[in-house]
């Protein structure tokens, strides 16, 4: 049957006046479809591959003692606990984000946890002249750059047709991006001079797609396909590890966002809302993780490992996922109400205590 199919598809083709373009793709429609039978035969042994090489990678780690790491976002969050987790390791640090004093706060507990040196360095990640200094401060300092840990981030939570101006939020994508991809550009020559490693934090929203947070989602798509493809362009050249976490203990799940202005708000009733019943991730317990996937170079890391199975939803039924979203996020005619209840529903069952590390309990979030 499959023959007599072929047969058929190759006599249309030569009766067939269709510019030669069009043949070719209607062929390949056709191939494509015949073609994923085969990830039958070929799924078993490319796991057993996978499988083998984690192992390897298991059994030996990267020694990342003595090695220079560069962190950006490492004032709060995420970034903080990432340059604690390398500094028990021994690993030379090179701290960045804005807040300088919360910096040298960070860089003193790190050299107390085991960083033989830190650099505190002040910049802005979406200021292209602020990622040449940083970059070229932290080689002058140590010689050489080993790791590149780009976390820097900032997130929206509105409605798109409630946005004044979207100009407003060219922010999110100018930190969240760009501020990926203007220090890993100018960190590249270092880093494929030493065999170094990339980190890049995505989020799972980039394949979710949470309402209320649109330009935050596309930001983070953008990271997460950049990177991919600069892995590719890069072959072995450098490592690249990329993050897709769920909701993460970090100013942002302490109700810190951009509000519909554009303008930094802090607001825990809009968070509870947004987060609902998802459990939140301690960031300590994410940032050993994220050290242990660039170690052992892995590719991908989803923190908690079930937001895989949301993923699988999206791909496979995205309608069904559409829904559940839409959901969960009802919107009302007062979003505050709707804050309200989520709130109310937290805590009549007693779950917030559960679902959200005690540190988010307070709104205070460091300003210097």
């Amino acid at each position: 049957m499959e023959m007599l199919s072929m047969l058929k598809v190759g006599y249309t083709i030569l009766r067939s006046e269709t510019p030669a373009t069009d043949l070719v793709n209607t062929f390949m429609d056709w191939a494509a479809r015949r073609s994923l039978m085969l990830l039958a035969v070929f799924l078993p042994p490319y796991y057993v591959y996978k499988l083998t090489t984690s192992a390897f990678k298991a059994a030996a780690p990267e020694n990342v003692a003595g090695k220079v790491v560069l962190i950006t976002g490492a004032s709060s969050g995420i970034g903080e606990q990432i340059a604690y987790q390398y500094a028990k390791k021994g690993a030379r640090l090179a701290l960045v984000a804005r807040r300088e004093e919360s910096l040298r706060e960070v860089a003193a507990k790190a050299n107390d946890l085991g960083s033989p040196d830190v650099l505190v360095v002040a910049g802005d990640v979406s200021n292209s002249e602020d990622c040449k200094r940083f970059v070229q401060t932290t080689v002058e300092r140590f010689g050489q750059l080993d790791h590149l840990v780009n976390n820097a981030g900032v997130a929206n939570v509105c409605w798109f047709e409630e946005v004044p101006d979207v100009a407003d939020f060219k922010q999110v994508m100018a930190v969240n991006f760009w501020g990926a991809v203007h220090p890993t550009h100018c960190a590249l020559p270092h880093l494929k001079k030493s065999g170094g490693k990339i980190f890049v934090n995505s989020s799972a929203a980039a394949v979710l797609a949470t309402p209320k947070m649109s330009f935050y989602n596309a930001s983070k798509a953008a990271v997460l396909n950049f990177f991919e493809t600069l892995r590719i362009e890069l072959r072995n050249q450098v490592g690249i590890t990329i993050a897709t976490p769920g909701w993460l203990e970090s100013e942002m799940t302490k109700g810190k966002h951009l509000s519909k202005e554009g303008t930094v708000e802090s607001d825990q009733d809009m968070r509870d809302a947004q987060v609902g019943l998802f459990p939140v991730v301690r960031a300590e317990r994410c940032a050993e993780a994220i050290v242990d996937s660039i170690c052992r170079g892995r590719r991908h890391l989803t923190v908690p490992a079930w937001y895989r199975a949301m993923f699988l939803w999206r791909m496979l039924a995205p309608e069904v996922a559409d829904v559940t979203q839409r959901l969960f996020y009802r919107r009302t005619a007062s979003g505050r109400r709707n804050q309200a209840k989520a709130k109310r529903l937290l805590q009549a069952t007693g779950m917030k205590g559960m679902l959200q590390p005690s540190s988010l309990q307070s709104s205070d979030v460091k300003r210097a």
